[in-house]
């Protein structure tokens, strides 16, 4: 089972751009079928998922997001990289790295969330 850590700043200010990075452990980000996602939470509410970069590196993004979110990734340093630009305090939350695998049954695909980072929190505020 492969292990998380989140790192970044955990103050931002308003319209600067929030950068986090997720490193992995015991195991690749290269491996076939593996997903790795970012999913947040903010105050009182519950999770959103931010967005996602594949094993192959393609990217999916949150529509509502998609404007002000990049996600990449480092093979060398086995680790992936979210930056959400134009920042207000509503992007104040709790911001978790995961992976997930993905399987084929039958001629449908299944995603199955396999590890959690152990979160961090980011303020929005100047």
């Amino acid at each position: 089972q492969v292990q998380l850590q989140e790192s970044g700043p955990g103050l931002v200010k308003p319209s600067q751009t929030l950068s986090l990075t997720c490193a992995v452990s015991d195991g690749s980000i290269t491996s076939n079928n593996y997903y790795w996602s970012w999913i947040r939470q903010s105050p009182g509410k519950g999770l959103e998922w931010v967005g996602t970069i594949t094993f192959i590196g393609t990217t999916y993004y949150n529509p509502s997001l998609k404007s002000r979110t990049s996600i990449s990734r480092d093979t060398s340093k086995n680790q992936f990289t979210l930056q959400l630009n134009s920042v207000t305090p509503e992007d104040t939350a709790e911001y978790y790295c995961a992976s997930q695998i993905r399987y084929l049954v039958s001629v449908s695909f299944f995603f199955q969330f396999e590890s959690w980072g152990q979160g961090t929190q980011v303020t929005v505020s100047s």
